[in-house]
């Protein structure tokens, strides 16, 4: 069965970032942003800011536990002529400026690959990424262990995440972040970026397969139901890790974002939970579907609270729920 009403619930309680932690989210980056910005030695290369990663592309999800949910946004920057033989000096003096900083030089920052980060105690951490338009009009960020550039088009995957989502009746971002609570909750196909699932759940859904039933996306347990029987359908057929570009067209790979024995792994995990989700949702009897779906995603998924339930006075009998077999036909 679809159970569509308890999605929303685990999506709502469960799986989604909540809004205070991304007004949080929202006000430290601005803060950030502007400390950077006044910042004496670099100030006056810096041109603006853009959310980047889950946070852009709203995948983003509840952390484990305790643990700290991470964020990255790109800053902006001119060209320094005189860092242009090393690509770091960009990260690393991001870095300096965030050092010599009253307040956030007291907290735990760090260089990265790609980024500077900025951990808040108990909470989450940001990933400063520089971004540069080069006079050669390259779209850059900054590989730091190579001391190079790498192009990239953040817009472009942006724009592209929009129109598949569109096209999948604003369900394949849902999706996603189920997935991601899979892989991060209940510690299935771990090692796995998120850039790699957000990509490869993202290419399964096309514009052929609403031609050929356009109940194909109709609501999130169906299009998570087709996304990874798809996908999965995909993974199988290639047993070797295989090449995957950036959808945006930037003319890069991911390919560096894991290894044979990672891929292998999350073709293995795939496959189980295709499975898995095939034989709840096309589970007739309610209980039994609720309790496949729950060894799927764990006691998040549940029924919606009723208004009845805190009434002075119970409320009648709600009639009995829809049921669905097959995609696309309510029952």
């Amino acid at each position: 069965m679809k159970l569509t009403d308890y999605f929303n619930v685990l999506l709502k309680d469960t799986v989604n970032l909540g809004q205070v932690k991304l007004d949080s989210l929202d006000s430290r980056v601005e803060a950030v942003y502007k400390a950077l910005k006044a910042d004496e030695q670099i100030g006056h290369l810096i041109l603006g800011k853009t959310p980047q990663g889950s946070w852009a592309h709203k995948t983003i999800i509840n952390p484990v536990g305790s643990n700290e949910f991470d964020a990255d946004f790109m800053l902006d920057m001119s060209e320094n002529a005189d860092w242009s033989d090393s690509p770091k000096k960009y990260i690393e003096e991001v870095y300096a400026a965030l050092h010599r900083h009253s307040t956030y030089g007291n907290m735990p920052h760090s260089r990265k690959c790609r980024c500077v980060r900025l951990v808040y105690a108990n909470s989450m951490h940001l990933d400063i990424v520089p971004h540069l338009n080069l006079a050669d009009g390259r779209e850059v960020i900054v590989n730091r262990d190579d001391n190079d550039w790498e192009q990239t088009d953040p817009q472009g995957f942006t724009d592209w995440m929009r129109d598949k989502d569109t096209l999948a009746k604003g369900n394949l971002r849902k999706v996603i972040r189920l997935m991601k609570y899979l892989r991060d909750h209940k510690n299935s196909f771990t090692g796995t970026r998120s850039i790699l699932l957000t990509t490869l759940l993202g290419e399964q859904v096309t514009e052929l397969r609403t031609l050929l039933d356009p109940g194909y996306y109709s609501d999130v347990p169906t299009t998570l139901l087709h996304l990874v029987k798809d996908l999965d359908a995909w993974l199988q057929a290639r047993p070797i890790k295989p090449s995957i570009p950036d959808p945006s067209g930037s003319g890069v790979t991911f390919d560096h974002r894991w290894e044979q024995s990672t891929y292998s792994y999350f073709r293995d995990r795939i496959h189980v939970h295709a499975a898995e989700i095939e034989e709840a949702y096309e589970e007739e009897n309610r209980e039994r579907s609720i309790e496949l779906w729950q060894g799927i995603f764990g006691d998040g998924f549940k029924a919606p609270a009723t208004s009845s339930s805190s009434a002075k006075f119970p409320a009648a009998a709600p009639a009995a729920a829809s049921t669905v077999g097959r995609s696309g036909r309510a029952g």
